[in-house]
């Protein structure tokens, strides 16, 4: 770590990190990569639903086998695609430059982690629904919504010492459920709107 980010935070030594697995060759992640980059620039130009394997291979520059051993399916490289987006995210808010990252006080970088996840959430907000909406009570079993929501937890306990820390990051992350974002675009919110209001929130539970 470099001397900018100073001492490692609460967040960061406590923070799960998701999307670990066995170690990658150098190949295999650059041909991983040019499928989920195909993959994301099809779904965001024709809809998750209108794309094929096919179409994703063709456009990635690889054969359709690869894609199927890979991902299996369509559903299967939706899940990639969010996962490695996230870790990204993640990255950012571990080792990244402050306000995501470490460097400036907890209730900045709360605001900052918000913005960041709409911006995710908006960018593929198809994948989130679909994700969230696998089963019933989907999006609060997943591996993400947990690391979110203690990411958010370690920095209002840290600002606001004397809020339930637990239930505020929950409270947070509601706006963020992808049905209710979905629905509000399509009602006529903008991204900026959703931002402002959710930062206000925000600002307004963590003031001291």
């Amino acid at each position: 770590m470099n001397d900018r980010t100073g001492p490692q935070s609460a967040s960061q030594r406590d923070l799960p990190i998701v999307g670990q697995g066995r170690p990658e060759r150098a190949d295999a992640r650059r041909n991983r990569l040019r499928v989920l980059e195909a993959a994301e620039r099809l779904f965001a130009e024709h809809g998750v639903k209108n794309v094929s394997l096919d179409a994703i291979a063709a456009e990635a520059g690889v054969g359709k086998g690869t894609v199927f051993r890979r991902f299996g399916d369509r559903a299967g490289l939706a899940v990639a695609l969010l996962d490695e987006r996230e870790q990204e995210l993640q990255a950012k808010i571990l080792t990244g430059p402050p306000p995501l990252g470490p460097g400036v006080p907890a209730a900045e970088r709360a605001t900052a982690f918000l913005d960041a996840y709409l911006d995710l959430l908006d960018r593929h907000v198809e994948l989130f629904v679909d994700s969230e909406n696998a089963s019933e009570g989907a999006r609060y079993r997943i591996g993400s919504y947990h690391l979110w929501h203690r990411h958010l937890t370690l920095l209002i306990e840290e600002a606001r010492p004397d809020l339930d820390a637990d239930y505020t990051a929950h409270a947070l992350l509601a706006p963020l459920a992808a049905d209710l974002h979905h629905s509000l675009r399509e009602t006529g919110y903008d991204l900026n709107r959703l931002k402002s209001g959710l930062r206000r929130l925000a600002e307004a539970a963590l003031k001291a």
